[in-house]
């Protein structure tokens, strides 16, 4: 059974930092690339960073480069998104997923942690 649980979230001000956890479950973390996504209010969901499967390999959207490190912890089946600097449009429903090319299509996500930043 797929499970992806989020945790870290919270409001914190423009500025601020925080470091968002994701627990996946073996099935998934252990054979796959990983993904951070977003969702803000009336937008589509988007894709933050990625890792790959050995986390040698990181990739990141433009608009947080510099600011986000995605990691992960293949022994706790575990990936981590630090994030610093954060700013107003920042303010998302962040989730975790596996990664790969048709991510758009997943049907499974988990519920997601609310990040509000404030100006």
């Amino acid at each position: 059974q797929v499970q992806l649980v989020e945790s870290g979230g919270g409001l914190v001000q423009a500025g601020g930092s925080l470091r968002l956890s994701c627990a996946a479950s073996g099935s998934i973390f252990s054979i796959n690339a990983m993904g951070w996504y977003r969702q803000a209010p009336g937008k589509q969901r988007e894709l933050v960073a990625r890792i790959t499967r050995g986390g040698g390999s990181t990739n990141y959207a433009d608009s947080v480069k510099g600011r986000f490190t995605i990691s992960r912890d293949n022994a706790k089946n575990t990936v981590y998104l630090q994030m610093n600097s954060l700013k107003p449009e920042d303010t998302a429903v962040y989730y975790c997923n596996r990664y790969g090319s048709s991510w758009r299509a997943y049907s499974y996500w988990g519920q997601g942690t609310q990040v509000t930043v404030s100006s």
